[in-house]
């Protein structure tokens, strides 16, 4: 008896690693390969697209979702630049996470919440926004966050910058049932995201951080004076974003590189 309920435990136990592991590798197989495949096939839709049209339809409302996927060199430079200085200046620079902001986001969340205020900071960058859009569910849950860094660290070292900057601004929300630069430019602006001026551009970065509160349309005091903001910001970066130039920097600070330049002096 002892035994054959030790041999049923045992094919019980073994059943359930063998099946961990087929999922473990499936896991792997097909998020590494999604990965691959948008790095050159738009994304059709994201699951907060679906979960957004779930909304309306539950409040009653029309059901929108306005979308036009367009490539990078449609979208304006401008705006390009605008959501850097906007959402995450050190992009060109950092893998995928910003730790001087992360470190920043941790002791102003401790001082609100020693004052007991609800008021957060967060820390994402374009990356992991993007990452957050194309593979993941809104919330913030652990294993979403977890997820996320995991998803981040993947196309950072699959997708290029300009990659990771034409999906971000091709899927981001700007508005209700509104999503990426060309439907936001044409719905908002009218005129399409390759023809937005500086202070177009800015307008649209300033709203990202809350798309339903903020609108491009109506933009508020408030809005306008982060606008102003933003295209000094814009204005200090020389009105440009260049993609070449940093990964140029980047290749003459590695310590190989360092190591050739001392041996040529």
């Amino acid at each position: 008896m002892i035994a054959s309920s030790f041999i049923a435990k045992y094919l019980v136990w073994s059943f359930l690693w063998k099946l961990l592991k087929r999922i473990i590798i499936w896991f792997f197989i097909l998020s590494i390969g999604s990965v691959f495949l948008f790095k050159y096939v738009p994304v059709p839709f994201t699951i907060l697209m679906l979960q957004r049209c779930a909304e309306q339809k539950s409040d009653g409302k029309e059901l929108k979702l306005s979308k036009d996927w367009v490539s990078a060199e449609e979208i304006s430079p401008y705006l390009q630049l605008a959501v850097v200085c906007s959402e995450d200046q050190n992009y060109l620079k950092h893998n995928g996470f910003d730790y001087g902001a992360i470190r920043k986001a941790l002791k102003f969340n401790e001082k609100m919440e020693e004052k007991g205020k609800n008021k957060r900071r967060g820390a994402s960058t374009i990356s992991q926004q993007t990452a957050k859009n194309v593979f993941l569910w809104p919330g913030r849950s652990w294993i979403r966050k977890g997820l996320e860094v995991y998803f981040t660290f993947l196309i950072e070292n699959i997708w290029s910058k300009e990659r990771i900057m034409e999906v971000y601004l091709n899927l981001i929300e700007f508005g209700d049932g509104v999503y990426g630069a060309e439907a936001a430019a044409q719905n908002y602006l009218h005129k399409s995201a390759n023809n937005l001026t500086a202070q177009d551009a800015a307008l649209m970065a300033v709203v990202l951080p809350s798309p339903l509160k903020f609108s491009i349309a109506k933009p508020t005091a408030y809005t306008l004076g982060r606008r102003s903001w933003c295209v000094q910001q814009m204005r200090y970066w020389g009105l440009k974003l260049d993609y070449d130039k940093e990964e140029a920097e980047e290749e003459e600070e590695t310590p190989i590189n360092k190591a050739k330049l001392s041996k040529k002096k």
